[in-house]
């Protein structure tokens, strides 16, 4: 996808290998192209528009002091002719950085280049198709889902749109937990229940799930398939309570995901896996590869020989597998499906078992680099400045429907978006219900269905929309129109960045800080006033922004309203 600023930086950079050059250091940068040189926005206007820290990285290479470089750089760098189409001046700055001040003819083409692009603008092509597995939420087959699991959900789904944005080739999957003794632990809590439903005096264990939608389940159980249960033995009975119960879980748990506009490509079952033989087979491997030793009558694999600060049981004395033995068989599947990378985002309760997990994939061989672990952090729900409990067992938790039902599923979204992952996120619930400014993805919104407003009021005035990508933008002079354009500029900057960093809430804070800037421009000059080629380019300057709002509302999963 064609990208202004694309063309900025390589200017950029072409002037530079032309400055090093001439001053003849760049014959002594061996191998040295534009792709070593880093070209970044400025964080504040008095620095020009692009900065790059070149003369700093190259200090050591060509033995003179950074700003030295950057002076001879500068000096070199021929602006206003040649290949200097947007370069309209040249500063050396601090210990060494070049300051790049563009004329106003960029912002023009960018506001252009939005009004072409449309949807597909802040699209690239920067992964390459490299393929990439990410798995999220994942959460045990035994609860409605929770806010915890929302966060997750959130997180994924719009890092799963951010990297395909990005030219990533993406697929996501959820890893269904069906195999463990959670779920025997499941059916016995319905079967329980139900027997408690039929008039039966039953002593519910401690242990046993507590929740009320324990009871719902039994109780469906009882209506469809009443008759069939009395005729059970208890060893059947039990059986089909685990079977049960776990599709009714799984059930749930789709409904609420898809309610939340979260979909996945794959629900993979861990009992498939273990009953394919695939965990045995896998220890089969590492043994024939060395990787194990018995030791108190154990099996452990040396993962101590890949960072790891202890080895691991993959056997237990009793013969049953670890977790990380089920880990290590699932992880390699996924990589023998053809990734080239795999993506987890796991709980920070986790975290102790992603070096053992990536230790047992490069004791099969594989490289270490080819699993990533994002761990994301916890959350509170605050209710009126008070915290609101959670408990699975207890059954003292809100859920992701609760949630949904309480703020909708865009302050949800968004809310749960808007902090990095590896941060605390404190949920503001009164906040996320309020239709006022002072709610984020509200604000964002508001800015949307401002700009559509805008647009049906130009429509019911005789104004040709289609004509604003030839409008003349040379009336955009003020600074509050140039912010603006400067901020559509670094969208597709921020998307990539996104998508590198693993950071979906970059993109919620951008989304924030352009509703600002239209806000403010708005309530300080009029889009359609008296100067006909002037209320074109606004609007013009107008659509950009609803455009770039819906695209990475899109990304995130939010809607973009046409009207509030």
């Amino acid at each position: 996808m064609y990208n202004v600023v694309d063309d900025v930086r390589h200017e950029i950079r072409s002037g530079i290998i032309a400055g090093l050059a001439r001053s003849g250091m760049l014959e002594m940068l061996e191998d040295f192209t534009e792709r070593d040189i880093p070209v970044e926005y400025t964080r504040e206007k008095a620095h020009g528009d692009f900065a790059t820290p070149i003369a700093l990285a190259l200090a050591g290479k060509v033995k003179r002091k950074p700003r030295d470089i950057a002076e001879a750089i500068v000096d070199h760098i021929e602006t206003g002719r040649g290949n200097t189409r947007y370069i309209q001046r040249v500063e050396v700055a601090g210990p060494g950085f070049i300051n790049f001040f563009l004329g106003r003819e960029w912002l023009e083409d960018v506001l252009r280049t939005v009004l072409e692009a449309g949807s597909k603008y802040g699209r690239s092509d920067m992964g390459n198709s490299k393929r990439i597995l990410l798995e999220f939420v994942s959460a045990n087959p035994t609860g409605p889902m929770n806010i915890v699991n929302a966060r997750a959900a959130a997180v994924g789904a719009g890092l799963a749109m951010i990297m395909k944005a990005s030219g990533y080739q993406v697929a996501t999957e959820y890893y269904v937990n069906d195999a463990g003794n959670q779920i025997n632990v499941l059916g016995t809590s319905c079967e329980l229940r139900y027997l408690e439903l039929k008039g039966e005096d039953v002593t519910f264990p401690e242990w046993g799930y507590q929740g009320s939608y324990i009871i719902d389940i039994a109780r469906q159980a009882m209506d469809k398939h009443g008759r069939e249960l009395e005729g059970m033995d208890s060893e059947e009975r039990a059986e089909f309570f685990r079977d049960f119960a776990l599709s009714r879980m799984l059930a749930d748990q789709k409904d609420s995901l898809s309610r939340f506009g979260v979909e996945f490509d794959v629900w993979f079952s861990e009992r498939k896996l273990v009953d394919a033989g695939a965990v045995g087979k896998v220890i089969e491997l590492l043994e024939q590869r060395d990787m194990t030793y018995e030791a108190d009558g154990a099996l452990w694999l040396r993962t101590t020989e890949f960072g790891d600060e202890k080895d691991r049981v993959l056997v237990k004395s009793d013969g049953d597998y670890t977790y990380l033995a089920g880990d290590i068989a699932y992880h390699k599947n996924k990589l023998e499906r053809g990734f080239d990378l795999l993506i987890n985002i796991w709980g920070p309760d986790h975290h102790g078992h992603v070096i053992p997990t990536r230790a047992g994939l490069e004791a099969l061989g594989y490289p270490g680099s080819s699993l990533e672990v994002l761990l994301l952090q916890f959350l509170s729900l605050m209710s009126g400045g008070e915290r609101v409990k959670m408990s699975k067992r207890a059954g003292e938790f809100v859920t992701m429907d609760d949630l949904i039902d309480e703020v909708g599923s865009d302050a949800a979204r968004y809310f749960l978006l808007m902090r990095n992952i590896e941060s605390h996120l404190e949920f503001d619930l009164n906040l996320a219900k309020e239709h006022s400014q002072a709610n984020p993805v509200y604000y964002i919104q508001y800015a949307h269905a401002r700009i559509s407003s805008i647009f049906r009021q130009a429509e019911d005035g005789g104004i040709n929309l289609h004509d604003m990508k030839g409008a003349d933008f040379s009336g955009l002079t003020e600074d509050t129109e140039l912010d603006i354009i400067r901020k559509l500029a670094s969208y597709p900057d921020e998307v990539a960045m996104s998508a590198i960093e693993r950071t979906p809430n970059r993109l919620a804070g951008y989304a924030l800080d352009l509703a600002g800037l239209f806000h403010s421009f708005y309530n300080s000059h009029r889009v359609i006033n008296e100067d006909p080629d002037l209320t074109m380019a606004r609007l013009a300057l107008s659509g950009a922004v609803r455009t770039v709002i819906a695209n990475v509302l899109g990304l995130l999963g939010i809607s973009a309203p046409h009207e509030m």
